[in-house]
Order: structure tokens, then C-alpha cells, then sequence
């Protein structure tokens, strides 16, 4: 029998006798019971339509699809729908016989023809997380944002193109921002493609790109781009709450103490805490709420760089563009005037406390995220609050409060679209189940009124308007609805919504009906502005710290059981401000915004755990009623009048535990580590102590780095079995997981101390971001946290001394390529054609032998293989899918149990029309999968 990767003579020869095949496999297929991994992948571009107006396509996110629609007079009518890449975000037309569409969660771009049957014909391999894509240039070149890391930026099939390799994610002052650049006229012999370049910009993450009207420029935008806040570590501020006396630590004079108030409402005193200062522009210092100078505490900048323009045939960058938000969503240019507009929130992060703000004097109760439209005019940037009617200082229950502010608010701002004219701008709120209009010359004079300007708005059914696409021909507006994952039809005459066109939904329905609390805006709070998804995007993180202690509250208790705790007894300042070693202060201070992805078997929830207390009731471990307790959060985080009932918040934990980190894209994807990464493994899961006291001391008394950070996947522990730990810190936290350590990557610089062995970097210079690790966020790096005195080396505990430096590298690479629930390879796909057996056949060999190699995972049932894998090809017109078989190494056709021998099905290939994609999708997916067109 042929063998996977051979030659495509031998293919040829297998070719006649596939024919054979035809008749059984175009047989009826038969879904299989499905079987769903939710994601929560953020809509970037998700509908586009054709410059005749004939055509109107649509990502269908869970479905793993691209849906075709003719666009006539008399309606609109589905064409076709494509199976592309897992969880695409974003569709482009390069043309009137092709689109691409961006495939976040398999790294990839599908090529789609619509010459005869729509199908993939190619499939670009690209970095981490692709979010967006356009075409421009002279040659109608394709950009596309990804993430600067990914299995494929290293490949040695690009190893010669500009920008591809190391992403040296341990290296300060390197940009994280990917733009792939192919020419589609030329995509290369490389089996993923080859780009024309990989340019690199110093921003995080990008997700948006707009296009100049004269195509010549390209702007591309960093997603959660951060607002020039950090923290300042909690030793380097004064003890003792006073905030006028300066003083000298590790030969840093600094201004003083906590701003205080030192104690909560029942006059029980807070624990010493970190501080977020943010830069002053216009000082040129870094600064607290109180003015204070804070530069020596700090050791690097940050340039705050958010939009970059790019120019499209040169592919060199132009210029940048500072200060335009901090979290940065859409993008879209002016036809007329070229003015560039980016919908955006902007974070107050800078501020202190939930709650009533009666204590503490301040709140961000109701105010996380200014929801803004910030408009780029030559070097200029202008943003515009698109809720400035809201009085802030007025809180749900205060006096005076008006309830229908929120008819006028719009919150998350998405997708956008302006008029061929340029004087009418509409922008998807996705939290608010409207689409916003705004005409162009108020909103960039900022001379519009809310309250007026919103009868102007568009309500659309379903919820979470995310893309739009206008049809000014027929005066219609096209509108994607995530919530009921739908297409709708608005005559923009009237604002009404004359058609609804469902996509197929395979999510279970815990999801669909749970989705809408994370990100509602109107019935989840007062103002409209403020949901969970201000901080947590797309259930995600913003990457910023927030102080949300509230000193109006109550002191509880921590039933989770603590490592270590006997040795936080005595400690000055006191344990937990109390000198209670289980107590939880409300006054908690900085800490960073965690994920909402990945919790189902992890315990209680927030960084210590507190919310194992709470209004629903206590319990160490039950991670549902954890996020039940959550409920406090909407009234005195978010603004809302009244807690939501427990039939309500049931219905988001339902939703929100589904949700499921991503795959680690610093790990191969065949599992292995690299040498530096098993050495790390192999101390992190080696027998010696790495805190705490020799192992005479007896059990308990000091711990190995896994003995603390469990790594246990069959009870779904990826660095935490939900218990809590004294670490040296003024509070205890939980032990947390270690799943998106990669993601923290771009601060560089701290200042030395005695608590770390590693003495001071100095000023490192521009950084991109000013948050890292621990749980405010304060530490740069892993390697700087691993120098904590708590592992420094002993006879019996620590790192041992002769390889101290070379193990905390090694550990650092391990932590950045941390065991994770899902396998590295799921997602990623490839195309064989009819020329490309050689080049991709290695690939494919790849996806084959780990759809056969067992994995385990409880959140994916146990022991199962690392992904299921599904083909799909057109087979004399009919879209047909494919679930491979290791065991008898042949594809079974959807519906059926005869299998297709490898070889022979490779030689389908050969056919023209019959290319193949192999997609590596989730365990126990595979089968619903291969059933979709």
C-alpha cells in the first residue's frame, strides 16, 4: 500500500481507480450526535459583499463554514456554504471568482474559489491567532494580523522570508504585532504558503485592518493595546498608609504610602498592597491618583503605539499612532476624505474600587470602558466618546439617577461601515443590540448629542451585532447577530428589519442561551455601557490590573485550604492586613484581569479565591457556585440596579464553563518539547523541593514546583488543584494556572530588591506592555519571578546552585509551553492538490499520527487521541467530509463505515476540483464536522 507522503506519479496511478469509489460515497450522509468545543472567538469581519452588490458572504463561526448568498431583487437567497478553517472570524473578496476567509483558531487563511462548486483550494498557514484580513496594494496584495508567535513562524519552509523566526518572547523592547503579507498571485511552493514578508510592530496582539481608498496604504491596529498604566510592585510602596511620608527602599526614594483608607468599614485594617500608577503625558511622570511622582519604582516606557499605517507596495511602515485606546476593536476609512476611524474603549483602569465608592472616595462602578469612536486625520488623533451623556457620578440607586440613560448608550463597539459618500458612519454595538449612525462631520467636530442622536440608532433582533456590510444599491444594511447567529436584512428607510436568514448552530444550548450575560450592556446595567465583557473580551482578559477592593464591604472567610499558612503567622505587615491567615479583606488591590476560558476544573474563582464565599454560598472547590458568586459583581461592578435573580446566573456559569482556552501555540505540534523545555519539565516535575523548608522538616512543610502547581490532566489541573499557598506575599492567593503564561509576554524591566536575587535591570527602554506576572501584573518575566527569594538555592531547596541561571531559563521555557487541555495540533489544516502532494504530504503525515496519539484530558472526556481528524473535498459537485480512521489508517465518507485507504484517498486529489483540507479538530468533534458541507 502507498504510504502517506509519497510521489505524485504513484498518486496518479491510483487516480482511475478512485472513480470506483464515486457512486457509495455520494450516498446521504447522516449527522452524527454533535459534539461542540466552544471557544468564543471575537467576530472581526464577519460579512462581506461583492462590488456588485450580487453576492453576500458570512463567516458562520460555530460552524466551522463560509455561507454564499445571492443578493436579488426579490430577496436573498443561500448559494453555497463552504467548510473552511475552526472559528473563522473574518471574509475578504479578492476578487469576483475568490475570497479568503481567516481561521482564528486554526491559524490559517482558506483560499475559496467560486468558479463551479465553492471550495477551498488552498491553505495558508500563518502565526498565532489570525484575526483580520484585507487586500491592497498595486498588486492587490493580501495582509493579515496575527499574533507574534505560532508553530509556523518558525517552520523551516519559510526560514528565508523576511520576518519569519525566533519571536524571542524572552527578548525586551520586540514588537508582538504580526502582519502576514502574501502576494495571491503567487503564493509559493511552501506547503502553508509563502509570504511575501512578515512585517512586525511594537504594539501587542493586533486584530484590525482598514485599507486607504486609494489602496495604496494599509493601517493595522493592536487588539488590547493598554493604556500606559502599570504596577507598582507592593515593596516599593511605603508601609504604613501614609501617603505624605517618603521613603528608601533598595536605593529607591519613594513618595510615600498607600493612598489609603487603611482599614474598611468595620475599621479592620487592609493588607499592603501594590499600586497602579499611570503615565502623565503631560508631566512625563509616572503618576498615582494623588499626583505623586512614581518614575523610581518604574523601569521601562511605554510608547503606547495602537494604529500603524503601512505602506501597501513598499510593505514598509509609515508612521504610528499613539493614545488611540485601550482596547481596540474595528477599523474603517472615510471614501471620501480618507480620515480613519477605529471603535475602541477606553479602560479606567487608573481608578479605585467597586462598590459605592463611600469608604474609599472613588468607584469605577458603571464606568470600566468609555466606549469611543477615535477619528485619525493626518498625524491627529481625536477620540470621541460615543456616551458622554453619562453623569458618572450618579450610580444606579443614587438620587437623581435617570434610568433611561441607557436608551441612548451603545456598548462594545465592533464592526463599522461608512457611506460612498462619507457623511454616514454606522458601528455594531455588540453589547447593546443596536447599530449606531452617525453622521461623519459631528462626530469628528465631537458636536453630536446622545441623547438626540439616538433615535438615529438601529435596533436589530438576536443580539451582538458584530459585522455590517452596506448595500447603499438597494439602500439596505446587512447586520451579523452572534447571539442568534443570524443574518439580518435592515431597509434603511425605514430602520426596519425586513429578514432574518439563520445559519446552522451546532452549540449546545447552554452556550447560546448564557452568551448574552457576559456581554449585555441594557438589561445587565444601569447605564448601557458597562457588561463583563468591558474587562473580559470575549470572556477573555483586557491584559490591565484594576484595584476593585471595596472598603465599603465585609470581611469573610477563606475556606480553601493554604500550603504553607503556618508560616504567615507573625509575619509583618500582618497577613492579609488582619494577621488572619484565612481571612479575605475586600481592600485586595491591584490585580490583572484573569480569563473566563478554561475554568471548569479549577476550584473557586479570582486571584485568591475569594469568590468560594459568597452570596450563593461557600465551598472550597465547586467552581459553579464560585461563578454564581460572581452575582455581586453586577451590582457593584457593573452599575446595575438589582442582582440578577439565580435562574439568571446559572445561565451564564452554563455558558461560561463551556468556554475552552485555545491550543499553546509555543509548544510543537506534535506534543514534544524542545530541549530547554524538557529540562524545565523535568524540574518541575523532578523530587526536589522548590520552597519551603528541606524535606526533614516533614510533609507539608515544603513543596516541589508540581507538589504546588499540580499538573494532573486526567483531573484537569494545569498548575492548580484549587488550594492556596503563602508565598512571602502580604496576602494569601490561590496557587493559579499556568495555561496563558505565553500570552503575558512583552514587559521588560524591574527594579532589584531584596525579595529577588536578580538585581535591577535598570530603565530597559520602550516596552509594549505594563503588565506581567503575578497577580498585580508587577513582575516583567518568569525568569525575574523565578528569582524570588522563596527558590533561591539551598543545600535541599530551590534551584540547585550549580545550574541556577540555566534551570530558571529552562523553567521559563517550560511555563511558556504549559501543558494545556486541548493538544497543540487541534485546528491546524492543510489542502493537497493536485501538484502539492510532496510538499504537504508531511503534513498530513503529521495530522494522521496525532489524530492516533493518545491524549488526556477531562475536558475532553479522559483518554481520548489528540485531535479527531476530518477531511473535505468536492466530489462530482457535492461537498463531501471524511473522518479518518487510525486504525485501519482509511478515511470513513460521512454516514457511512466502509473506509477509503489512505493512499487512495490522497489520489482524489489528483482530480480536478477534488481538492482535499485536512482540518485536526477536537476530540469527539470529528464526526459532526466531517458531517457539515
Amino acid at each position: 500500500m502507498f504510504k502517506r507522503s509519497g510521489g505524485t506519479a504513484q498518486l496518479r496511478r491510483l487516480a482511475a481507480s478512485s472513480a470506483l469509489f464515486l457512486a457509495w460515497m455520494l450516498a446521504p450522509a447522516v449527522q452524527a450526535a454533535p459534539s461542540f468545543v466552544a471557544f468564543e472567538s471575537g467576530h472581526v469581519r464577519p460579512l462581506a459583499l461583492s462590488s456588485d452588490g450580487s453576492k453576500l458572504f458570512a463567516v458562520n463561526t460555530p460552524n466551522n463554514t463560509l455561507v454564499i448568498y445571492n443578493v436579488t431583487p426579490v430577496g436573498i437567497f443561500k448559494d453555497a456554504e463552504v467548510s473552511v478553517g475552526l472559528e473563522p472570524v473574518a471574509v475578504a473578496i479578492r476578487s469576483s471568482t475568490e475570497v479568503w476567509v481567516v481561521n482564528h483558531l486554526s491559524d490559517s487563511v482558506s483560499v475559496v474559489t467560486l468558479t463551479g462548486t465553492p471550495r477551498v483550494t488552498r491553505t495558508l498557514l500563518v502565526g498565532d491567532e489570525p484575526r483580520d484580513i484585507v487586500f491592497a496594494g498595486t498588486s492587490n496584495r493580501a495582509f493579515i494580523t496575527t499574533a507574534h508567535r505560532g508553530q509556523h513562524r518558525t517552520d523551516p519552509s519559510i526560514a528565508s522570508v523576511s520576518g519569519a523566526g525566533d519571536p524571542q518572547l524572552t527578548t525586551p523592547g520586540v514588537g508582538r504585532a504580526d502582519v502576514w503579507v502574501f502576494d495571491p498571485a503567487n503564493l509559493g511552493t511552501a506547503f502553508g504558503g509563502t509570504p511575501l514578508k512578515i512585517m512586525t510592530f511594537f504594539s501587542d496582539t493586533p486584530r484590525a485592518l482598514a485599507v486607504s481608498p486609494d489602496r495604496k496604504t494599509v493601517y493595522a491596529a493592536a487588539f488590547k493595546s493598554g493604556n500606559q498604566t502599570t504596577t507598582v510592585f507592593e515593596l516599593m510602596v511605603c508601609d504604613g498608609f501614609d501617603p505624605n511620608t517618603p521613603c528608601t527602599f533598595a536605593g529607591n526614594t519613594l513618595p510615600g504610602g498607600n493612598p489609603g483608607p487603611m482599614t474598611n468599614f468595620e475599621g479592620k485594617r487592609a493588607p499592603e498592597v501594590g499600586l497602579i500608577v499611570k503615565f502623565n503625558r503631560a508631566s512625563g511622570h509616572w503618576e498615582d491618583e494623588l499626583g505623586r511622582n512614581w518614575d523610581a519604582a518604574v523601569r521601562f516606557q511605554l510608547p503606547d503605539q495602537d494604529v500603524f499605517s503601512i505602506d501597501a507596495n513598499a510593505l514598509t511602515q509609515k508612521a504610528s499612532f499613539s493614545h488611540v485606546g485601550t482596547t481596540l476593536f474595528n477599523m474603517a476609512t472615510n471614501p471620501r476624505t480618507g480620515k480613519l476611524y477605529v471603535s475602541n474603549t477606553e479602560a479606567i483602569n487608573n481608578v479605585r474600587f467597586e462598590g459605592p465608592g463611600v469608604v474609599g472616595g472613588s468607584t469605577v462602578q458603571g464606568r470600566l470602558a468609555e466606549t469611543r469612536i477615535s477619528v485619525i486625520s493626518g498625524t491627529t488623533v481625536a477620540s470621541r466618546h460615543l456616551n458622554k451623556h453619562i453623569n458618572y457620578d450618579l450610580l444606579a440607586n443614587d438620587p437623581g439617577f435617570d434610568p433611561s440613560v441607557k436608551n441612548h448608550s451603545l456598548s462594545t463597539p465592533l464592526d463599522m461601515v461608512v457611506s460612498r459618500d462619507g457623511r454616514k458612519l454606522y458601528v455594531a454595538a455588540f453589547g447593546s443590540s443596536k447599530v449606531g449612525v452617525f453622521d461623519t462631520t459631528a462626530l469628528e467636530a465631537n458636536t453630536f448629542n446622545p441623547v438626540t442622536t439616538s433615535p438615529n440608532y438601529i435596533s436589530v433582533s438576536g443580539g451582538g451585532p458584530s459585522g455590517l456590510a452596506l448595500d447603499e444599491n438597494r439602500n439596505r444594511l446587512y447586520v451579523m447577530t452572534r447571539f442568534d447567529n443570524a443574518v439580518k436584512v435592515i431597509n434603511l428607510a425605514t430602520k426596519a428589519e425586513v429578514a432574518a436568514l439563520p445559519l446552522f448552530n451546532p452549540e449546545p444550548a447552554q452556550v447560546v442561551a448564557g452568551r448574552p450575560l457576559l456581554y449585555d450592556a441594557v438589561d445587565m446595567s444601569a447605564n448601557g455601557e458597562a457588561a463583563c465583557a468591558s474587562c473580559h473580551i470575549f470572556g477573555d482578559n483586557d491584559e490591565l490590573a484594576w484595584d476593585l477592593g471595596n472598603p465599603d464591604d465585609l470581611v469573610t472567610s477563606n475556606p480553601i485550604p493554604i500550603r504553607l499558612g503556618f508560616a504567615a503567622l507573625n509575619t509583618q505587615p500582618r497577613i492579609n492586613g488582619t494577621g488572619v491567615v484565612t481571612d479575605f479583606h475586600p481592600m485586595k488591590g491591584p490585580m490583572t484581569t484573569q480569563t473566563l476560558r478554561g475554568m471548569r476544573h479549577h476550584g473557586a474563582m479570582h486571584w485568591r479565591g475569594d469568590r468560594a464565599h459568597g452570596f450563593f454560598g461557600t465551598d472550597a472547590f465547586d467552581p459553579e457556585l464560585s461563578f454564581n458568586n460572581f452575582v455581586v459583581a453586577f451590582d457593584g461592578l457593573i452599575g446595575r440596579s438589582t442582582l440578577p435573580d439565580l435562574t439568571t446566573m446559572q445561565r451564564f456559569t452554563n455558558f461560561q464553563l463551556e468556554v475552552q482556552l485555545p491550543p499553546n501555540p509555543v509548544r510543537n505540534l506534535d506534543n514534544s518539547l524542545t530541549p530547554a523545555q524538557q529540562r524545565g519539565h523535568d524540574f518541575y516535575l523532578g523530587p526536589r523541593r522548590a520552597d519551603g523548608a528541606p524535606p526533614a522538616a516533614g510533609p507539608g512543610t515544603g513543596f516541589t514546583c508540581e507538589g504546588c502547581h499540580r499538573l494532573d490532566a486526567s483531573q484537569g489541573f494545569f498548575g492548580t488543584d484549587g488550594q492556596a499557598s503563602f508565598e512571602g506575599l502580604p496576602q494569601i492567593v490561590k496557587i493559579p494556572h499556568l495555561r496563558n503564561a505565553y500570552t503575558k509576554v512583552g514587559m521588560f524591566g524591574f527594579p532589584g530588591m531584596p525579595f529577588f536575587t536578580t538585581p535591577d535591570t535598570g530603565n530597559t527602554g520602550n516596552q509594549i506592555r505594563g503588565f506581567g506576572y503575578l497577580h498585580d501584573g508587577s513582575i516583567d518575566t518568569v525568569f525575574h519571578f523565578l528569582s524570588a527569594v522563596l527558590f533561591a538555592p539551598t543545600p535541599e531547596v530551590g534551584f540547585p546552585a550549580a545550574t541556577y541561571e540555566q534551570t530558571r531559563r529552562d523553567m521559563e521555557q517550560f511555563m511558556l509551553a504549559f501543558d494545556s487541555d486541548i493538544a497543540p495540533i487541534v485546528g491546524q489544516q492543510i489542502t493537497l492538490t493536485k501538484t502539492n502532494a510532496a510538499a504537504v504530504g508531511p503534513r498530513i503525515d503529521l495530522l494522521q499520527a496525532r489524530a492516533a496519539a493518545p491524549f488526556t484530558s477531562k475536558t475532553l472526556g479522559g483518554t481520548v487521541t489528540e485531535c479527531d481528524l476530518v477531511a473535505k473535498l468536492t466530489l462530482a459537485g457535492t461537498p463531501r467530509g471524511f473522518l479518518y480512521n487510525a486504525a485501519s489508517d482509511a478515511f470513513v465518507p460521512s454516514g457511512s463505515g466502509i473506509g477509503v485507504p489512505d493512499a487512495l484517498f490522497r489520489a482524489l486529489a489528483l482530480i480536478p476540483g477534488q481538492e482535499i483540507t485536512f482540518t485536526c479538530v477536537p476530540p469527539g468533534s470529528g464526526a459532526r464536522i466531517a458531517a457539515v458541507p
